[in-house]
């Protein structure tokens, strides 16, 4: 039995997840064909989605890391968001692909951003892999979408119960939620 097995249960299966994150690099690398592109992911649940996104985007593009929080600790977000640790090169001029993991009450990537939004870039879009739609507290753009899902805690995939669970290569719900 796999480590996971008595507490997570299959949401988004592995085959389905690489194949949506291979349609959304054929859709990014359409839209941004001849511009200077650069993918700003979110620290840490972002992680594997950016690089495997970064792997279908047919383009030559850099990124960056940016870690920002608004849990704390918590499976509940405190509102409060933070940069934990900030960009390393200047966007200025650049075109900004932000990449997060998900976006379920809005706060956070509006947060994002109104921060990078002041960095004058050439332009910066969304893409996350999952949306929560029933937990927004307020209304953020998203350029590109993996998937949109109900209202439950979820892991894997980069993201994680207690710093836990990040390595699940599919995204699992947890069988106490």
């Amino acid at each position: 039995m796999a480590f996971y097995e008595r507490d997570v249960d299959t949401m988004i299966d592995t085959d389905t997840l690489q194949a949506r994150i291979r349609e959304l690099g054929v859709e990014i690398t359409k839209d941004y064909q001849g511009k200077d592109l650069t993918l700003v992911g979110i620290m840490k649940g972002s992680v594997f989605f950016l690089t495997d996104l970064a792997k279908a985007i047919d383009l030559p593009l850099t990124f960056e890391l940016m870690g920002v929080s608004s849990y704390h600790g918590g499976t509940e977000t405190t509102g409060e968001v933070r940069i934990t640790h900030d960009l390393t090169k200047p966007l200025h001029g650049k075109h900004v692909l932000v990449v997060e993991d998900i976006i379920d009450t809005g706060l956070t990537m509006k947060f994002l951003l109104e921060n990078l939004g002041a960095r004058h870039p050439a332009s910066v879009k969304v893409c996350t892999l999952l949306e929560k739609p029933s937990r927004a507290k307020v209304k953020v753009a998203i350029d590109y979408k993996g998937f949109v899902i109900e209202d439950r805690f979820v892991v894997g995939y980069g993201l994680d119960w207690g710093e836990k669970y990040r390595n699940l290569p599919f995204i699992g719900v947890m069988k106490a939620d």
